[in-house]
């Protein structure tokens, strides 16, 4: 079920009478569902544009159609119209869209994966970098590899200990440690360079 609230129900109606096209609605669909790129898409529809297979929502005054393809991954999601920054915006919350954390019968390697893929790697990608699981051992030591503008940089031992690790051990029981298996000094493009001293 996807709730629009009354706000963004009239934001709509207001930009579709607007455009004066019979038939009118908004669309909605989820892109890249199930990845941590996911993110869900609204726009104008006329009657031609619609493939036929989409779920109606019935509005007050238009129609939203979703992509019969997106149904599951938008399922509980919220879209409203709030005040941001002195003035409105509208939001798409949908706790589905990027796929559900694995559950705990699930191996520590998926689960760790799923952390690092959801987690951790959106948060370094602020920087350019990322980090790929090269390994998980019996005993829950998770050895990485960086990359991008984290392969080089000078903090990639702090980012390692105090952001990735803690994520990791607080997130996945039975990860022990986290280790770097990165050889710092091929990197070319680091985020902030190694010194002398590092």
């Amino acid at each position: 079920m996807i709730q629009i609230s009354d706000s963004a129900q009239r934001y709509f109606r207001r930009l579709i009478e607007r455009e004066s096209v019979p038939g009118m609605g908004v669309r909605l669909q989820a892109i890249e569902p199930g990845t941590p790129q996911a993110d869900a898409r609204l726009e104008f529809a006329e009657p031609a544009d619609l493939v036929g297979d989409e779920w109606a929502i019935d509005c007050d005054g238009f129609t939203v159609y979703v992509a019969a393809t997106s149904v599951a991954w938008l399922d509980g999601a919220q879209i409203d119209l709030v005040d941001a920054n002195g003035g409105q915006q509208l939001t798409i919350k949908a706790p589905r869209i990027k796929g559900d954390a694995p559950p705990e019968t699930a191996s520590m390697v998926e689960r760790v994966a799923w952390v690092v893929e959801n987690e951790v790697n959106p948060q370094l990608a602020s920087h350019g970098g990322r980090v790929s699981v090269q390994e998980v051992s019996a005993d829950g030591v998770v050895l990485l590899r960086f990359g991008g503008g984290c392969h080089g940089c000078g903090m990639a031992d702090v980012t390692l200990k105090q952001g990735i690790e803690k994520t990791l051990i607080s997130k996945v029981p039975g990860v022990t440690a986290v280790r770097d298996a990165t050889d710092h000094e091929s990197g070319t493009a680091p985020y902030i360079p190694r010194t002398d001293a590092g």
